[in-house]
């Protein structure tokens, strides 16, 4: 697995779209520290942006990989090697060079600006962290639908489908819900709610973080309450990693029985 994992890694280091992709973050943070003058304020303005662009980023490459490396596969499956292996290489590879070039292309500018001479510098590595949590979960989330399809198309559909439904139509439906259901207790089931979206558990985290919980009101108080303590850290964190497991479970698995 580690040669893969090494194979797909380099592969995508020397892809122009990883370039693309540091330099892009490189250029954000160097604008946002120009515009701000204030690395709190900067980390703030980052966080909306990580939020929905990093899952993005993640299910497009993951899935583009995959089609894009399928005829390798397949000389690679004609080997003495483990299925479970070649994938899990092959995702872990895109998913560490998409977090490298996430941290880099952020962490230089803010170390040159004296991050760790300022007070931010735990905000922004909360950040960074949440970030490279979303890459591992929509990474293995995209391998899932492009095994799961064998039509370049209709893979595309569902990963840009997916995306969209976990980053904005999800959050619709849940305050709609929240709404509807106002006059009932509803502490446990924002919780519960928040907690099967991992865009919206990483987006809590990151404001409570900041102490800026009071913009979500009642909502706010409810997961300060939680999520302020170290247990709800745990618990949110053990969450995170848990929608990585159980993708990555779902492509071992599928890897064994499909058909190539």
């Amino acid at each position: 697995m580690l040669k893969i994992l090494k194979y797909s890694f380099y592969d995508l280091m020397r892809s122009r779209w990883s370039y693309v992709y540091f330099a892009f973050y490189l250029l954000l943070g160097v604008v946002l520290l120009f515009l701000n003058n204030d690395l709190s304020k900067a980390v703030i303005t980052l966080m909306n942006v990580i939020i929905v662009l990093v899952p993005l980023i993640g299910t497009i490459f993951g899935v583009m990989y995959y089609y894009s490396s399928k005829e390798f596969t397949e000389l690679l499956l004609a080997q003495p090697l483990k299925r479970s292996s070649i994938f899990l290489g092959q995702y872990l590879g895109v998913a560490i060079s998409l977090s490298m070039s996430l941290i880099l292309g952020l962490g230089i500018p803010f170390i040159f600006y004296g991050l760790f001479m300022s007070n931010a510098i735990w905000d922004f590595s909360l950040l960074l962290i949440t970030g490279v949590f979303l890459t591992l979960i929509f990474t293995a989330l995209a391998f899932n639908i492009a095994i799961s399809n064998e039509n370049r198309i209709k893979g595309f559909g569902y990963a840009i489908l997916m995306w969209l439904f976990l980053a904005v139509i999800y959050d619709g439906l849940f305050l709609m819900s929240l709404l509807f259901f106002e006059d009932y207790p509803l502490d446990k089931l924002s919780l519960f709610g928040t907690m099967l979206n991992p865009i919206d558990l990483s987006r809590t985290l990151i404001l409570l973080k900041l102490d800026i919980s009071a913009l979500l009101g009642y909502t706010g108080a409810v997961f300060k309450q939680f999520f302020g303590t170290n247990f709800g850290l745990i618990v949110s964190f053990a969450a995170l990693t848990l929608w990585i497991v159980l993708p990555v479970l779902r492509i071992v698995y599928k890897s064994k029985r499909k058909d190539f």
